[in-house]
């Protein structure tokens, strides 16, 4: 069963087009447009005041919501910044120079390309373990993690939707004062994640471009206790509390809020909040958005219609999206786009993304796309 009625604001924005990209930009639903009206109604009526609103209502009702989701038993060790980028660069101010980071050669742009410069400045020295083949990596993770300052690991590969096994046992390999960042852009809201068990050791990244439906300027941070005390990196909002003292010291806010940036724009997390609930009234759980996007995928494999290696082969774990490696990847992009379907690549790889706005005749049309092509 697809969700579209929720979606009307963008399905009827462009009625002919196709979209399978919902790990890249996700529709939102249309509760998210009143939602964003709100947070510039709430800025015309309460001007300066407004931040005692979203401090004081819409923050502590995300963080709870996402704590119930990821099974976090302390909302307040969650933070929100515009992106996650602002997260890693803060994080990493935490630690001496050079850094020994133990990564993938398998994650986001956004922290290949920071980690690379860090390296050119000689601020740090990278391991990056290979992503393939995929049934050892996590063996292979397991191993070089141990002498690392730092381990920064996606819960699901971008480029593949290879989701990593064994996690619990690679961040056991670690230094007990390493710090470890587990990515999950690709997790948070497509999988079922319990982070009860690890939630006193690793740092988890999340944001509401992708599955949690409510675009851009949403991002969030769980922040370990005893971990980065004191960021270097640090913006006016983590002392949000002391603005009217001058200390000899800088100061820094309890759990989560030693992380906070400085001033942002608070409509992301409207959006977001709109989106929480209704994702809780409407019943919709993460295992049942990912339960729904694997019978879609199964769908379209059966029509054997999409050219190209899948990867991760069938019956390994993956998120969201299929992804098939075949050299003519932008060549397939680019002919599915003239005719208004929606896919995304990356490099070699195709990349046919689902989410509860599709529905299984959704599904026949791409098929149908792909043998015409």
């Amino acid at each position: 069963m697809s969700h579209k009625k929720l979606f009307r604001r963008f399905l009827e924005a462009d009625k002919g087009r196709l979209h399978f990209a919902a790990h890249s930009h996700h529709p939102w639903p249309d509760v998210t447009f009143e939602a964003h009206t709100r947070a510039w109604e709430d800025a015309a009526r309460l001007m300066d005041d407004k931040w005692d609103t979203i401090f004081g209502r819409v923050i502590p009702e995300i963080r709870i919501r996402i704590s119930a989701l990821l099974s976090l038993p302390d909302p307040g060790t969650l933070v929100f910044a515009p992106n996650t980028h602002e997260f890693l660069t803060r994080v990493f101010s935490c630690l001496s120079t050079p850094i020994r980071i133990v990564t993938s050669d398998a994650e986001f742009h956004s922290f290949d390309r920071q980690v690379r410069r860090w390296e050119e400045a000689g601020l740090a020295e990278v391991v990056r373990v290979a992503a393939e083949p995929f049934d050892s990596f996590s063996d292979r993770m397991w191993m070089a993690v141990r002498n690392a300052t730092m381990v920064y690991l996606s819960q699901v590969f971008f480029d593949s939707g290879y989701v990593v096994e064994k996690l619990d046992g690679i961040i056991a390999q670690a230094p007990e004062d390493s710090f470890v960042v587990v990515d999950g852009y690709h997790g948070f809201m497509a999988l079922p994640t319990n982070l009860s068990g690890l939630s006193e050791r690793i740092f988890y990244l999340g944001g509401g471009y992708k599955y949690a439906m409510s675009g851009e300027g949403a991002c969030f941070l769980h922040c370990p206790p005893g971990f980065g005390e004191r960021p270097i990196d640090t913006g006016w909002f983590a002392s949000f509390d002391d603005l009217t003292k001058r200390e000899a010291e800088v100061t820094y806010g309890h759990d989560g809020d030693r992380f906070w940036g400085a001033t942002f724009d608070p409509s992301g997390l409207y959006r977001l909040l709109a989106v929480l609930r209704l994702m809780e009234a409407e019943g919709i759980t993460p295992a049942i958005i990912h339960g729904h996007a694997e019978d879609l995928q199964q769908q379209l494999l059966a029509t054997g219609a999409v050219p190209g290696e899948l990867i991760p082969a069938e019956g390994m774990p993956r998120g969201n999206f299929l992804t098939f490696r075949t050299e003519e990847a932008g060549a397939i992009y680019q002919s599915l786009h003239e005719q208004n379907v929606i896919v995304d690549h990356r490099g070699d790889r195709l990349r046919i993304g689902f989410g509860i706005y599709q529905d299984p005749d959704d599904v026949e049309r791409l098929a149908k796309a792909f043998s015409a092509l």
